[in-house]
């Protein structure tokens, strides 16, 4: 098990590599967190929702993902409230005091999940979450030293030097355990170190004299933009251009609830581009394209949108000939109204940005799906092009609403198609010129082709045409590598040993 001295310590990152390491040994290893919090989120074959997290890590244990990895999720509506998902189905909305009073409840939720991948797999990685030493909801566990006592599993505690006091973060970590949990605890592993590690190594040897837990590793500062992060990445980390002849600005509106922020990191890491979030008016400036992102909470996101008066830099920029994209919640927002009379989210019946003459009505039934998607045709967003023309593409989606046409409404072609259990049907909707695309499917930037597409149209309206691409390092890649990393600087060996593993195997 890997645990951490708090949240951002590295965690899932661990976790990641250790679940590629493994598989690299051809050993069968499964990821597993028991709760996970977090509105980016990734959904099953069977149409399961789990953290995007976990997803990440059962690619990179070369299995897919399934609700036993992550069996309660919580995705907040607001600063109080979360939806708790179950294995991989929303159930209920809970404040933090009503969501603890369940947890016995759910004990036996996270056994049974657990207990499930360990008969199923050789090894299961499982991830903390936050930390440990959280002394004051030490009675509410049931995703930290509970679940390690349960498996009677080793852990590794990480802690992040970047932010400093990391030895005193780990010591004080171990210190505020009771005896028979501190008895798990078989090494620590330093992360996000810049600099000499030889330079730490007194700081071991005093951490282990007063502990009696070696340090097995320094992991450095790593290059981890193309492994979704479990939170999706801070947006100030995605404002970024591959060179310094920046040629098309995208922005995208920084929502209080935003979600599944990582599928624009692809976006971001194509040569000439920059993504850019902006909160304010003032930020929007003249881009190339305005997206507005998928949220947890639409109609209040959309309030928010309005309160900061970017609603009306929407309308400006669209006005000017600025192209619009809404994903999922933004594709909601896109339309002439929203209404919600069950409570789904918020309830409400409120006037949309009029961008789209669609009109959304909210569901207690969630959509969370799988979907094969094509290209349906051409719109001001993606040319007509061979390269993805007749391609399947790997999508899902998860949202509340169900969108329609108003009556008699005038709407360019669906962009794309969908192809699910419920048979093929168009998926989103784009106005008579083209320049405004809605769409529920998440994860279409991942996509190579449609991704090309979208930046060379947008340079074509600007007289550019983006000819050298050097293209974005896939995420099964950056995997890789982040193994290597683990092998280079971290003594996989003897996480090896202290699992019962085949060290010669994992050491390679």
């Amino acid at each position: 098990m890997v645990q951490g001295t708090s949240s951002f310590a590295g965690k899932s990152t661990l976790v990641a590599g250790l679940c590629r390491v493994f598989s690299q040994a051809g050993l069968r290893v499964a990821p597993f967190k028991a709760q996970n919090m977090s509105n980016n989120a990734a959904v099953t074959a069977d149409g399961g929702e789990v953290g995007r997290a976990q997803a990440v890590q059962a690619m990179a244990a070369r299995v897919p993902v399934t609700a036993d990895m992550n069996p309660i999720l919580l995705k907040p509506q607001s600063d109080h409230t979360s939806q708790i998902v179950v294995l991989g189905r929303a159930q209920r909305t809970a404040n933090a005091r009503e969501y603890y009073a369940l947890k016995t409840s759910l004990w036996p939720v996270v056994t049974g999940a657990l207990e499930r991948l360990r008969a199923a797999y050789d090894v299961v990685v499982i991830e903390g979450a936050g930390s440990p030493a959280e002394i004051n909801l030490a009675q509410f566990d049931i995703v930290n030293m509970r679940v390690a006592l349960h498996a009677d599993a080793p852990v590794l505690i990480v802690g992040d030097i970047d932010r400093g006091g990391v030895f005193a973060a780990l010591y004080g970590t171990v210190a505020l355990l009771p005896a028979e949990e501190r008895a798990l605890v078989r090494g620590f592993i330093i992360n996000k170190f810049r600099g000499d590690p030889s330079l730490l190594t007194p700081g071991f040897a005093m951490l282990q004299e007063r502990t009696g837990i070696p340090t097995l590793g320094v992991l450095p500062m790593l290059d981890l933009s193309r492994v979704p992060e479990e939170d999706g990445p801070d947006p100030a980390t995605l404002v970024r251009s591959n060179n310094d002849d920046t040629v098309l600005d995208i922005v995208v509106m920084r929502l209080p609830r935003m979600a599944n922020l990582d599928e624009f990191q692809a976006l971001a890491l194509e040569d000439g581009v920059r993504v850019r979030f902006v909160a304010s008016p003032h930020d929007v400036g003249h881009p190339d394209l305005i997206i507005i992102p998928g949220t947890k909470s639409t109609l209040a996101d959309l309030a928010w949108l309005r309160e900061n008066g970017l609603d009306r830099a929407i309308a400006d920029r669209r006005a000017a000939g600025t192209p619009v994209l809404g994903i999922c919640g933004g594709y909601q927002m896109l339309g002439e109204r929203l209404v919600d009379k069950h409570g789904a989210e918020a309830a409400g019946d409120v006037p949309g940005l009029g961008l789209l003459p669609v009109r959304t009505i909210f569901s207690p039934d969630k959509v969370t799906q799988r979907v094969s998607a094509r290209f349906a045709g051409a719109n001001g967003l993606w040319p007509a092009n061979a390269d993805y023309a007749d391609a399947a593409l790997d999508a899902y989606e998860i949202h509340m609403g169900r969108t329609s046409a108003d009556a008699g409404a005038a709407l360019g072609s669906a962009p794309f198609t969908v192809t699910s259990s419920a048979g093929t049907t168009p998926d989103g909707s784009s106005s008579t010129d083209g320049l405004v695309v809605g769409t529920y499917l998440h994860g279409l930037f991942e996509n190579v082709a449609i991704r090309g597409g979208l930046v060379a149209q947008l340079a074509a309206r600007k007289g550019v045409r983006m000819s050298k691409r050097r293209g974005v390092p896939s995420v099964d890649n950056a995997l890789d590598g982040l193994a290597a990393a683990l092998r280079e600087h971290i003594d996989v060996d003897a996480i090896a040993e202290m699992t019962g593993l085949p060290t010669i195997a994992v050491a390679r």
